[in-house]
């Protein structure tokens, strides 16, 4: 163990990595900020994520990197002014989460004289020059559930107290109150029961059938007199749009809708999120809205959210998890195929019956 820690002032945690990949560093920044209170705290994620973190207690500031447009001049001259910006902070270490090039290279920029990450020898020889410490952590005797453990595991060896795996984000008044506009604006009015859902993932070999949701939504508004709000990206608001056509109860088509603290929002108010695995259910555990979520070539395990308030439906085939992308490389996982709209309705049942 090695306390690299100890009496820094400004410290500048680097996670370039996808929505879930944020949520899941929150253990880690919130167990750095516990173990040195005096200690400024920054993080630097990805163009469009850092408003997800804008209420953290936790944080002094939060960065974005961004795709820089205009010609190569613009573009260089906008990096250059970002790299100023990150330098004039003074940071007194740099600590990547990650492994891929642009941390590294960020980490370097930053100007901070101590630059931390895990080592990892499949990594490029010039990107491990870019740190002055490479640590590696003990090996755990037993599996850790959660994907917090491997940037939790990074900062125990720097000395910080961090057993809490539990990922959190904090919702600001001003993200509710413009979620609470959006959804009045959708037609959703304040005595209406309703839960999220996100059928959709960038990647579709990730997806469950958009029938068998439509099934599922007619039967949570017969049965339960309960509406569904769809929620996602922009690029995703014509399929659920389609998805919508294919229902006959009380759905809301809100993908595309909301930026990610109103999204955030919004699965806060929600009674439970029920999706796929993309960013939605990270984002509701986070706020502490109960999940239920489906997971095909995938590893539960690691990604799944942690608590009893939250589960998962997963085949039963042996090859699960396999981490391809799909059968055969086909895009279509059969594992998620073959998941029937009764066994989600039964964990639908028992999981409203818990709250």
């Amino acid at each position: 163990m090695v306390n690299l820690l100890e009496n820094v002032r400004d410290i500048l945690v680097i996670q370039l990595g996808d929505i879930g990949d944020v949520v899941w560093a929150t253990p880690t920044l919130r167990a750095i900020k516990r173990t040195h209170p005096g200690a400024r705290l920054s993080v630097l994620v990805r163009g469009g994520i850092g408003c997800l973190l804008a209420a953290d207690p936790s944080l002094h500031r939060v960065y974005e990197v961004r795709r820089r447009k205009g010609n190569l001049f613009r573009r260089i001259l906008l990096e250059t002014e970002f790299i100023r910006e990150l330098r004039r902070q003074r940071f007194d270490i740099a600590i990547d989460l990650r492994l891929d090039e642009r941390g590294a290279y960020m980490a370097f920029a930053s100007g901070a004289p101590v630059r931390v990450r895990l080592y990892n020898r499949d990594v490029p020889y010039r990107l491990n020059r870019l740190f002055t410490h490479l640590l590696t952590p003990p090996p755990r005797p037993t599996r850790a559930r959660g994907a917090a453990e491997q940037t939790l595991a990074l900062v125990r060896e720097m000395g910080v107290d961090a057993e809490d795996v539990v990922p959190r984000l904090w919702v600001a008044d001003g993200s509710r109150c413009r979620a609470r506009e959006i959804l009045i604006d959708a037609g959703v009015d304040g005595g209406l029961r309703w839960v999220s859902i996100n059928p959709f993932s960038r990647w579709a070999y990730k997806e469950w059938g958009h029938d068998k949701w439509a099934r599922v939504i007619d039967w949570l508004g017969d049965e339960y007199r309960m509406a569904a709000v769809l929620v996602g990206s922009g690029e995703e608001r014509e399929k659920a749009e389609g998805l919508v056509g294919r229902t006959k109860g009380k759905v809301f088509n809100l993908a595309g809708r909301t930026t990610l603290d109103e999204l955030a929002a919004l699965l806060e108010m929600s009674m439970m999120n029920i999706g796929v695995d993309s960013a939605a259910p990270h984002i509701a555990a986070a706020v502490g809205t109960p999940t239920i979520t489906l997971y095909g070539p995938s590893d539960w395990e690691e990604w799944a959210p942690v608590g009893d308030r939250h589960h998962v439906i997963v085949s039963d085939r042996d090859c699960v998890p396999c981490y391809k992308k799909g059968c055969d490389g086909k895009g279509v996982s059969l594992c998620l195929e073959e998941l029937t709209v009764e066994r989600v309705k039964e964990e639908i049942r028992k999981a409203l019956a818990a709250l």
